[in-house]
């Protein structure tokens, strides 16, 4: 009796060894076949998208050295020409003077005698206006 079991088990170990290695020979097929489409397939479009990211990086570097510098340089220009003419011609300014109302600041003022002890003054400011 065990002699059968013997025989059946080692028939059943060499079919399974046969459907492991005819998987094995599948995958491996079906790996070779995605390498092969990684090849002809998808590495022309990838190098499709590098040529069209290299040509998107010509042209914003072609607009930029020819619109936005020049821009950048007329508006330069431009500011530090009006900053020259308010500040010759003080446009815009104000004759008179420059605050309304007086602003009041709190100072603090702390008097140290020689015994350790702290003494604490306050005073309200009153600044001037300034014309």
């Amino acid at each position: 009796m065990l002699a059968g079991t013997r025989d059946v088990a080692i028939i059943l170990l060499a079919v399974e060894s046969i459907v492991i290695g005819v998987l094995l020979t599948v995958l491996l097929i079906q790996i070779r076949k995605l390498i092969r489409m990684l090849q002809e397939e998808i590495k022309p479009m990838l190098e499709s998208a590098n040529d069209t990211v290299k040509n998107v990086k010509g042209t914003t570097q072609f607009v930029s050295e020819t619109v936005v510098t020049p821009l950048i340089k007329i508006k330069s220009y431009y500011a530090g020409t009006m900053q020259a003419l308010h500040t010759l011609f003080a446009i815009g300014r104000k004759v008179g003077p420059v605050r309304s109302e007086p602003v009041v600041d709190e100072e603090i003022e702390i008097d140290v005698p020689d015994n350790g002890q702290v003494n604490k003054r306050t005073s309200a400011l009153k600044d001037e206006e300034v014309l």
